[in-house]
């Protein structure tokens, strides 16, 4: 039984943007948690259609409904001229609604009505080891951790990120008009899966694709504003060394990556279990801080002689070097110490495949479950 961070309390807002990628899990929490709502799908086409034709049958069919009354839209991004009708029913009728969507890109650039801020947004993410019971961390490094692709079996999950890639990703981007060619768009891909984890070089990642890199700054716009991916400040508060100041890019979703680079059976001991071991944890963290009200406090940090820290949380409070090694040495520490001399007052881990908790030189070795255990009970930031 999976039962997910995201609870009730966060949905009872008066109105509420719930925006999450697709196949995160939203229309299922909702209807699991809200079940006598009424509830607008407009993945159906039957209620697409009668809505798109004619946005007033919305303010028809609720008209007569109580104050309180809570109503569920289902990709309100697909028909943002419904929001009218909504607003129209927050103030004159008292409705409340839960607005869920796969992008909130088509809804803040075409100026549509955003509620005039009636509506907080929350933000849903993939699975996380909070939520699964005997979580697998292995698996969860092959398979990702979008629900569907997290609990199927190893002989179906394959497929299933194919679908999810070849027609999700490119459908959505094709839905809203966001390029104009689509195979340009998924050479992107392919790079930007290429570069996820690393900083991020326009000029570098045009060349490889074959256009301008303004059009590649675009293209990872579309993905931040879709939620495919997430962009991660470089730490650049400096004492003395000089620091690179490039983000770096993240999927939002480590099997996105790991198809689009044909990575499976990912063992530990190979690089691309290294890659694929250190995104599953920044998407861990960034899921909790996310949460949280918290993701604007993670950065990282990389200096221009090439020490480097994985994840900085806060003002330099916590650094988390990421290893998927067996036994960390004093080799994978110099990043760390690196940063402790400009920033004496941060608490210094390596999350690892470690098998005990153990304090090396100064810095605690952490397993990997028992950091993300101590992560989302709050203990760490």
């Amino acid at each position: 039984m999976i039962t997910r961070v995201l609870k009730q309390e966060a949905l009872n807002e008066e109105n509420t943007f719930l925006f999450g990628a697709r196949q995160t899990g939203k229309t299922t929490l909702m209807l699991q948690l809200f079940p006598n709502a009424k509830h607008y799908d407009l993945l159906e086409s039957n209620t697409f259609e009668r809505l798109h034709r004619n946005p007033s049958l919305l303010r028809q069919d609720l008209e007569l409904c109580e104050s309180g009354t809570l109503v569920i839209i289902d990709e309100v991004q697909m028909l943002p001229q419904l929001l009218n009708e909504v607003q129209w029913l927050i103030v004159r009728k008292g409705i409340r609604f839960i607005l869920s969507g796969s992008s909130a890109r088509k809804l803040k650039r075409s100026n549509v009505n955003m509620l005039g801020g009636r509506a907080s947004q929350t933000v849903m993410y993939p699975l996380t080891s909070a939520e699964i019971p005997d979580f697998d961390i292995v698996k969860a490094v092959n398979q990702g951790l979008i629900p569907r692709h997290y609990l199927a079996n190893s002989n179906r999950y394959w497929t299933m990120l194919q679908a999810y890639v070849s027609v999700y990703l490119q459908e959505e981007i094709k839905a809203e008009s966001m390029v104009r060619n689509l195979s340009t768009f998924t050479r992107f891909l392919e790079a930007a899966a290429l570069t996820n984890g690393e900083m991020v070089n326009y000029s570098n990642i045009a060349q490889d694709c074959g256009i301008d890199s303004k059009t590649i700054a675009s293209y990872f716009s579309i993905l931040e504003e879709t939620l495919i991916g997430y962009m991660i400040p470089a730490y650049t508060k400096t004492i003395k060394r000089k620091v690179r100041q490039a983000p770096r890019f993240y999927f939002f979703d480590v099997g996105i990556p790991n198809y689009l680079l044909g990575r499976r059976n990912l063992s530990p001991g190979s690089t691309d279990f290294g890659h694929a071991f250190e995104h599953v944890i920044i998407q861990e963290i960034i899921a909790y801080l996310g949460y949280n009200g918290k993701l604007g406090k993670l950065s990282y940090w990389h200096t221009y002689t090439n020490h480097e820290v994985d994840a900085v949380l806060g003002e330099a409070e916590v650094a988390i070097e990421i290893k998927s090694v067996a036994e960390v040495q004093s080799r994978h520490l110099r990043g760390l110490k690196a940063f402790k001399e400009e920033h004496p007052n941060a608490w210094l881990m390596v999350v690892s495949l470690d098998e005990n908790l153990r304090l090396f030189n100064g810095v605690e070795v952490w397993p990997a479950k028992q950091f993300l255990a101590k992560l989302w009970n709050g203990d760490i930031y």
